[in-house]
């Protein structure tokens, strides 16, 4: 090593340096676990945030995998007294490129460990987890209108002339034939002077909800990098949350748009079955796919449904809030606390509807689109095994499973439960947290997330089996992270639903109040 190290190097750091680096190229986690301090306030910071605590620490070490081969190429220590020190490292990758790491080293009881770790790693072109394909822009949109200068994120599921639809599988990329057309939803926004900033990625087939891309690895969540950014409109909502875009073009079947905006602190909106052309966007299951768009904002929001939605329209009456005690039932316990208090301090009268059961409109609905989803991809994964990431070859498997019984008995469910859903919200805004809570740590484990899963289409299944416009407003904050409060209405109010969230307050804390007295339902 060279630089500014030389006699400044205490006692048995140099040797805790040099160990820590070689347990890094072995991928030493129990050693690299040692040299890190024990408890609640060790830090360590990269560009996708900040984890807190040795547990965090290593947690994320473990699902990590390692690092890339590197060498030190300069280090500089400087004393900041007399058992603490600041020693900043400049790596060479043997791929190429340059990186940092800086560290503050602490000896207690003669031991050397390191108590905060900032890493800045080689820069990137563009982040592969994010896009697919990236221009400066993509595509030009006319330039004028009430998006010009709006730059999209498209998911990989929409036809650019031009472009292949990746699906977000590289085998699926590599096979798909070049449109020679732009997708109906698109061009409504290029005309109105949107441009396209890039293809952004998807979990494969859109058939997740976690935002976690086997090929191409997980978008970061632009709200808190220590969590996942959700799903399966993945790419577009980090791009947008991060600043990369300003709007994301997507689809949700069973919460695609609504997830990720809720992890990420977006408005999203699914949009009534049917609003929109899904002309030229790859299909999951046609009986629940809408298309619609997030943003950091609601006028950004907006401006895209003013283009792209009919001129009829419905109003919403917000004057009093629909809450289902079921919905509340099925949320976390801070969650559900912090919802409540946002309905007291929006200082509106509740009144309480009974929705379908829960779990007969989640199984309906998954037994409805696995059986679409096979339909629509079976043929082309027998074609290509091995072609998909565990979790989602593991869906298909199960959708591959389903009987046309056992469809016919769940498609002939939808229509009597799709009218229930819509009695039940008739012209009024039903309110419910969009997800169970805060987005998932990025260190947790498949099972963690399968439970989540099952939890968060509990609640996204009722627009979905509804057919409903469903809005995701960035309106709470539960334990620091961001949770969406979702607003469904009744057909064709999506652009109502906007302008209802925007006058609501945001939360940041969470208080115990309980809702306001209940009104009977009718």
């Amino acid at each position: 090593m060279t630089g500014g190290g030389g006699d400044r190097w205490p006692a048995g750091l140099e040797a805790a340096f040099t160990a820590y680096e070689e347990a890094l190229m072995r991928d030493d986690t129990d050693l690299l676990d040692a040299l890190f301090e024990p408890g609640s306030e060790t830090l360590r910071g990269d560009d996708a945030g900040l984890l807190r605590g040795h547990d965090a620490i290593s947690a994320f070490r473990t699902r990590r995998g390692g690092v890339a081969p590197r060498t030190i190429a300069s280090v500089e220590v400087r004393p900041v007294g007399g058992d603490t020190v600041l020693v900043v490292g400049e790596s060479a990758f043997a791929g190429g490129g340059r990186g940092l790491q800086t560290q503050l080293w602490r000896r207690t009881d003669g031991v050397w460990r390191i108590a905060v770790a900032h890493v800045t790693g080689r820069p990137r072109a563009f982040d592969r987890s994010i896009w697919r394909v990236l221009g400066d822009p993509l595509v030009h949109g006319t330039g004028a209108g009430p998006l010009a200068g709006v730059r999209v994120a498209v998911k990989d599921l929409f036809d650019i002339a031009g472009q292949v639809v990746g699906a977000g599988n590289p085998e699926h990329e590599r096979s798909a034939p070049t449109a020679t057309e732009t997708a109906a939803a698109l061009r409504a926004l290029l005309d109105a002077g949107a441009d396209v900033a890039g293809i952004a990625g998807t979990d494969e087939f859109a058939y997740a909800l976690a935002g976690r891309n086997a090929h191409f690895g997980a978008p970061p969540n632009g709200a808190d990098g220590t969590r996942i950014g959700g799903g399966s409109t993945s790419g577009p909502a980090s791009a947008v949350a991060l600043g990369q875009a300003d709007l994301g073009l997507g689809t949700d079947t069973a919460g695609s748009l609504r997830v990720p905006a809720s992890y990420q602190g977006l408005w999203g909106l699914r949009t009534t079955h049917d609003a929109v052309s899904r002309h030229g966007v790859l299909p999951l299951a046609q009986s629940f796919d809408t298309v619609g768009w997030l943003a950091r904002s609601p006028d950004v929001l907006t401006a895209a449904a003013t283009v792209s939605l009919s001129d009829t329209a419905t109003d919403v009456d917000d004057g009093t809030l629909l809450v289902a005690e079921a919905l509340l039932d099925a949320a976390e316990p801070d969650t559900a606390r912090a919802f409540a208090a946002w309905v007291a301090d929006t200082g509106r009268p509740v009144r309480r509807i009974v929705l379908p059961d829960l779990d007969d409109l989640a199984e309906t609905l998954r037994v409805v689109q696995a059986a679409e989803a096979w339909r629509n991809h079976g043929r082309w994964i027998g074609e290509h095994p091995g072609s998909l990431g565990e979790d989602v070859a593991a869906r298909f498997t199960a959708a591959a499973a389903v009987t046309a019984d056992d469809e016919d008995t769940a498609r002939a469910r939808l229509p009597e439960l799709r009218a229930r859903i819509r009695d039940a919200v008739g012209g009024g805004v039903l309110c419910l947290p969009t997800v169970p809570g805060p987005a998932p740590l990025r260190t947790a484990t498949g099972p963690d997330v399968l439970a989540t899963r099952r939890a968060t289409l509990r609640m996204t299944a009722v627009a979905g089996v509804g057919g409903l416009p469903a809005l995701s407003a960035p309106l709470l904050h539960v334990g620091g992270a961001p949770v969406g409060v979702c607003l469904v209405g009744g057909p064709d109010t999506d652009r109502d639903l906007v302008a209802a969230a925007a006058t609501f307050p945001t939360h940041l804390s969470n208080p115990s109040h309980p809702l306001r007295p209940s009104h009977p339902s009718r």
